[in-house]
């Protein structure tokens, strides 16, 4: 197998490892450009000595996305408004893997944002990719053990944090529909319905476009400024969407992908709302996404 063959067959990973470990679907392919540049000058000898192609690859595509964490928080430090992660266009297969969809999922991802590199890093190489302590760990210069800590510590992190309810994907989908009703038409009482009463809802403009700045706590908040969409918005079309291996809303205004919106749902009502309005992350939104693990 050709050196350029054999990295296609693990393309789909790396750029799934680093889009959990980065948010950002762009930096996640400027870090697999970057793997295959790193593949390609090693040479025929080189790669001949590599006895586990897919864990060279990840290795180095983990020290590269770390390389990129640190450039993009020292960006979000002067970031306008909430940060959210770039959304990705997925097929309904996605969702079969449910481990794989809960791992990339915008809630997800959000929460992954309140780690360290390293931490992450480790979280989602352990967590999600089963990788072996002893393979992260020249990865990111430490020991096993101290790998086996960070993990520990991530876990609780994000255990305490990550949404607790499996939705679904019937039960999803007849949430979106109600949520979909009530904003249509405005109807303030249907929006409070399906809105759970400390429902917090986070939008990311980038400054580029109009958002709120800080997230909106409450339903009967979130649904005063939702049920104003007909008159925000007049025109405006909304219509579900497999965003992130989940069902989601995209809100199409003159003609374009201008927001998208992803839920998470708990109990039959809506906990959470994340509206990605940043034109820079709606860009990749034409073409659906290969996720693997």
């Amino acid at each position: 197998m050709g050196a350029e063959e054999l990295f296609l067959t693990h393309r789909g990973l790396l750029f799934t490892v680093a889009y959990e470990m980065l948010g950002s679907a762009a930096d996640a392919e400027d870090v697999v450009q970057e793997a295959w540049l790193r593949w390609a000058d090693i040479g025929d000898a080189g790669r001949a000595e590599v006895r586990d192609s897919r864990s060279y690859l990840v290795r180095v595509v983990t020290r590269q996305a770390l390389n990129r964490l640190r450039t993009l928080a020292r960006r979000k430090e002067e970031y306008v408004g909430a940060w959210l992660p770039e959304p990705l266009l997925t097929s309904p297969d996605v969702a079969k893997d449910v481990e794989l969809a809960e791992s990339v999922s915008i809630a997800m991802l959000t929460v992954l944002e309140t780690l360290t590199p390293v931490e992450r890093a480790v979280f989602v190489l352990r967590e999600v990719f089963d990788v072996p302590y002893d393979e992260i760990a020249p990865a990111l210069d430490k020991t096993p053990a101290a790998v086996r800590q960070i993990a520990h510590r991530a876990r609780e992190h994000v255990a305490a944090r990550r949404p607790r309810m499996q939705v679904d994907q019937e039960e999803q989908r007849a949430v979106l529909e109600r949520f979909l009703t009530a904003i249509h038409s405005g109807d303030l009482k249907g929006l409070l319905d399906v809105l759970a009463p400390d429902v917090v809802m986070v939008a990311d403009g980038g400054g580029l476009a109009a958002a709120v700045r800080h997230p909106i706590v409450g339903g009967n908040r979130v649904a005063g400024l939702l049920s104003r969409f007909p008159t925000l918005a007049p025109g405006a079309r909304i219509a579900t969407v497999w965003l992130n291996g989940a069902l989601a809303l995209r809100i199409d205004a003159a003609g374009d992908f201008d927001t998208a919106v992803s839920v998470v749902v708990e109990s039959g009502r809506i906990t959470r709302l994340y509206a990605m309005r940043n034109p820079h992350k709606m860009a990749r939104l034409d073409k659906e996404v290969t996720l693997s693990r």
